[in-house]
């Protein structure tokens, strides 16, 4: 993915405009219109960020989190004002992109259709205290889940 501006060509390198600047940035571009392909935002290449609907937003700042090549991305309700047909499309893309980046997805989320599609594990805070953990079915039925969330009467 994305190398780290003028990282070999310098300032010299990209005042003067030398070939391995020329080369580096056309890379850097190749990059970027890969990540815009993988997001489905190619169409919208040309239009500033600010420009974008929410759902399109939201994807464009996880490809921007992607050009730095993580180890760990962090999404924080990246569900949060979506409509149904953007949370599928939205679970689908972070299925791919943690399995084909090979990068750990920490992900905070009130939807719960989207941490039961997409956690392998899963840790269940109330009001900063862990009230369960472990693999999504076991949490899905946990009492103190169930509680939290539901109420008594729906436990």
């Amino acid at each position: 993915m994305a190398k780290h501006f003028n990282s070999r060509t310098g300032l010299a390198g990209s005042v003067l405009r030398l070939p391995g600047f020329m080369k580096e940035e056309r890379e850097i571009r190749e990059e970027s219109k890969a990540l815009l392909d993988l997001m489905h935002l190619s169409h919208r290449s040309a239009e500033q960020a600010k420009n974008l609907p929410y759902g399109e937003l939201r994807r464009l700042e996880i490809a921007r989190a992607l050009a730095t090549r993580p180890k760990l991305i962090l999404l924080d309700e990246p569900a949060a004002g979506m409509n149904p047909k953007e949370v599928e499309e939205l679970m689908s893309l972070i299925r791919r992109i943690r399995d084909e980046f090979k990068v750990t997805v920490f992900l905070i989320e009130h939807h719960m259709q989207v941490v039961m599609g997409i956690c392998e594990r899963i840790k269940v805070i109330d009001f900063g205290e862990t009230i369960a953990e472990g693999l999504p079915e076991a949490v899905a039925k946990d009492p103190k889940v169930l509680e939290a969330y539901l109420g008594k009467r729906g436990a």
